[in-house]
């Protein structure tokens, strides 16, 4: 069983490990699949016949003597749940780690990346029964808690349904 004072080092450590990575492997925002008339430019693209003629961009038009459409994108706020299987398999290992090191390292990226992009994370434990739930917040803070959650529950059952 870890310490108070190690728990905090190694969520620490994870804070600071999972923002290198985020910054390399989730540089830029989700995108929408939903195009139209959201708030957010997304490019210009040709004219294509339907366009709405409102959104002619007539700039980029006149400069290549045809016409040329604004597209927008939706800006959608995602909530982001994390299902982690905390079961007597989580307990595998060698000597470089266990497999819920690896789920917490995993965990704790996704859950930073979520926040840097300003959605909600929440996180579900689960053996063969759900053992615990976190619901969905933003912040730094909700994410540091889920991590230390992360490092220190322990599932009241072992096995895996």
């Amino acid at each position: 069983m870890l310490t108070p004072q190690e728990i905090l080092k190694k969520v620490r450590e994870l804070e600071i490990k999972s923002k290198r990575l985020t910054r390399h492997l989730f540089t830029g925002e989700y995108h929408s699949a939903f195009k139209g008339r959201g708030m957010a430019f997304r490019e210009v693209r040709e004219y294509s016949p339907g366009d709405d003629v409102r959104f002619i961009d007539w700039n980029v038009s006149a400069r290549f003597n045809h016409p040329f459409s604004k597209l927008f994108e939706e800006e959608r706020e995602l909530t982001v749940m994390l299902l982690v299987d905390v079961s007597g398999s989580s307990l595998f290992g060698t000597v470089k780690g266990r497999k819920k090191d690896l789920i917490t390292e995993i965990c704790a990226v996704l859950a930073f990346s979520a926040v840097n992009n300003n959605d909600k994370v929440g996180l579900i434990f689960f053996s063969d029964k759900m053992e615990k739930y976190i619901p969905p917040k933003k912040g730094r803070d909700h994410v540091l808690h889920m991590v230390r959650d992360l490092l220190v529950t322990e599932p009241s059952h072992r096995k895996t349904d």
